[in-house]
């Protein structure tokens, strides 16, 4: 009985989903190219907002990649950023403040770090911000 309970027990082992933090890549933070579309993290400072246009939360999950869990979580915060740049554009937004990021019931609101949930198959993050158009200079 004891060796059945332990053949379960590492055969499971590998399998459960790890919480990540990890740090933002500036990258993400830049407009990407040809969306004008700022991102700000946490409460990272920004310009000041002329007119909000409300919320919105997107989730990516993506199939692990061979170069490894942080890799996916980058690759899966990417997708996920990409979905709220463009309903940012499609709400003629010019920045998304306030980001937060989520897995199951850890939420991050940072303006360094984000949070991924990491499993031997997939990666996963959700985004959530507010849509705005800030002051331009």
């Amino acid at each position: 009985m004891l060796g059945a309970l332990a053949a379960v027990v590492i055969t499971q082992a590998g399998c459960a989903t790890q919480v990540k933090s990890l740090p933002l890549q500036s990258a993400v933070q830049q407009p990407a190219a040809g969306s004008g579309v700022a991102l700000y993290f946490g409460s990272q400072a920004h310009p000041a907002v002329q007119q909000q246009l409300g919320e919105a939360s997107y989730s990516a999950r993506v199939a692990r990649a061979q170069d490894g869990a942080d890799a996916s979580c980058n690759h899966a915060l990417a997708e996920a950023l990409s979905k709220l740049r463009a309903v940012a554009q499609e709400k003629n937004a010019n920045a998304v403040i306030n980001i937060q990021t989520r897995f199951h019931t850890t939420d991050t609101s940072s303006s360094t770090d984000f949070t991924c949930g990491v499993s031997p198959s997939a990666a996963a993050v959700a985004v959530h911000g507010d849509l705005v158009v800030l002051q331009s200079n």
